[in-house]
Formats: structure tokens, sequence, C-alpha cells
């Protein structure tokens, strides 16, 4: 009878733990990105239309957010399950360092690099270089982001200090219109290009992007190995007739430590294996390689994602 019970009490185990997994596997799956008019909310939006109906188990659903710190934060809080966000800014939380000083966050596990995201500074006719900037009214990006971190950098390179400027804070959108508006002389933005904030206001304004300097750019790269050249070619936007020396940060998605495994190998292989169709919906898939997604720098892979790389051998 003890032998029967048992059995019994195991299969029903079984059984609860396959739900449990199932239940993960079917419930809401939040897409956290960015502000609307970002490019995180874009690609996050072309994720969900493309592959939502091939994974519909998963029930994507785009959010959006405050985008790279706020999208570590929810996915450590259980609001999110997947994410985008800057690669400085995962490896930041898995570090414990700038905003998650001392408090290292590591439920976010690196799923796959999609693009390069160029720093971005849109200033008033007249600031020609990131020196500049020294003593003018700046929106460095809202509180805590990824693009408030880069600002800084790229500012304090430059030699210039939090006292040095009028510093606000604010989305893409916000910076855009201060600047419009004549509230502010310069704003950073963090986003792969064309961002669509910048392009809005290309279209009825003034363009100036502040191209950075060989000095500028230098004492850059020397403090922030991880901030890489990556200029904007003349065209990006209307009114650009040059090409704009910028540095730049990776676009990465991220997945929690607690979505399955088989959920993210099978969103990570959809994405791979219908790269065409999103490419059709957003340039920013055309940059969409696995064996650079694969490589996660100082953040572990999630086990999903690790399982398809090693199955197609871009890693062993």
């Amino acid at each position: 009878m003890k032998r029967i019970l048992s059995v019994i009490m195991t299969a029903a185990l079984i059984i609860s733990a396959a739900a449990c997994s199932a239940a993960k596997d079917t419930g809401k799956v939040v897409l956290a990105t960015g502000g609307t008019s970002g490019t995180y909310y874009a690609v996050g939006g072309v994720l969900q239309t493309v592959l939502g109906p091939l994974l519909p188990k998963m029930n994507i659903t785009v959010e959006s957010t405050g985008a790279s710190v706020a999208n570590v934060n929810m996915i450590t809080d259980g609001e999110a399950q997947m994410a985008i966000l800057q690669s400085d800014v995962l490896t930041y939380a898995h570090e414990g360092i700038n905003s998650f000083d001392g408090k290292p966050e590591k439920k976010a596990l690196w799923v796959a690099g999609i693009y390069n995201e160029t720093v971005q500074i849109l200033a008033k006719p007249g600031i020609n270089c990131v020196s500049d900037l020294k003593g003018k009214t700046v929106c460095v990006g809202d509180v805590g982001s990824g693009t408030e971190i880069n600002a800084w950098q790229i500012l304090s390179a430059a030699g210039i200090g939090k006292n040095d400027i009028k510093a606000v804070n604010g989305s893409f959108q916000d910076g855009v219109d201060q600047l419009r508006d004549g509230k502010i002389d310069a704003a950073f933005t963090v986003a792969g290009a064309p961002t669509t904030a910048i392009v809005e206001y290309a279209a009825s304004n003034e363009l100036n992007l502040v191209s950075l300097t060989d000095k500028e750019l230098s004492l850059i790269q020397d403090a922030y190995p991880f901030l890489i050249r990556d200029d904007l070619p003349k065209g990006t936007y209307t009114g650009q007739d040059k090409d704009v020396v910028c540095v730049a940060v990776q676009a990465t998605l991220a997945a929690a430590d607690s979505l399955s495994e088989d959920a993210v190998y099978e969103f990570t292989k959809k994405m791979f294996e219908n790269k065409d169709s999103l490419l059709k919906a957003h340039a920013k898939f055309g940059s969409l390689d696995a064996g650079k997604a694969a490589l996660s720098g100082l953040v572990p892979l999630h086990p999903g994602a690790e399982k398809y790389y090693k199955e197609i051998g871009v890693i062993k």
C-alpha cells in the first residue's frame, strides 16, 4: 500500500511540475522596451508582430518603459520576462556598478545582441563639439537610464563635470520637444539610427548633430573601451549633409532566468529563422548575426539561447 501511495505521490509531483512549466510558457510574456519615440519600442513591436503568431504559448506583449535600467529592474521585480536594453547597462547590473552600485541584479540573462545603439547629440546651431556644451542646458536622458550613464561618460571624458552644465532629465521625445521650444541647448539620445524622435525633429527644424573631434573620440575610447566608433552616414536624417562621428553600445535582448529554457530556445530559434521577415519590418534587424549575437561578454547566456547557439555551432 505504501509503495502504491509513493508512486501516486511521485506521479502527482511530476504532473504538477509539468503544469507549472507549462504555465510559465503559456502566461503573458511582457517584453519591456523604451519610450514610444525610440527604437526599442519599434523593434519590440516588430518582434511581437512577426514572432508572436509563431509562439502562441508565449503570448508576447510589448510595454513602453523608461528603457535600460528600468527594464533590468522590471525583470528583477517580475514585472517583465524579456527586455531590450543596452549591453553596458546589463553588464553594470551583473557587476553591481553605476546605477546598480553595490546591489548586483543578475536575473536578466543575455539572449542576443541585435544592433548598435548610437550616442547621438542633437543641439542648437553653433554647438559643434562636446566641449561646446560647457555652460549649456542639456537633456541627458531619463533618470537612471542607459542614456544618462552614457551622456555623463562622454561629457566627463571631454572634461565636463556635473557643475559645468545645467542637466535636465527626460525621454528622447522630451529632449527633442524642449530643444524645439528653446528650453535647452542640446539633448542626448542613445538609440538605433534613424531614431523616430530625431526624424520628426529634422523634418521641420534645422538639424545639428554634434560630431566628436578626434581628441574627444580618443579620450572617450580610452576611458570607456566599450563605446565603439559608429558614425552616422550622411543622409541618415533630413538635412544631414555629412557623416557624424559618434560612438555606440549594443542593443541587447535579455530574458529573465525564470523564463523556461524551452521558451527562450524557441524564441531565439524563431527570431533567427525569420530574420528576413523581421528585416522587412525594421532595418535594424539587418545587423542580426548569430555569431555576434552570442557574444555576451561578462553576462551569462540564458540556457535557452545557449542551447540554440550550440545547436547551430556558433559556440561550443
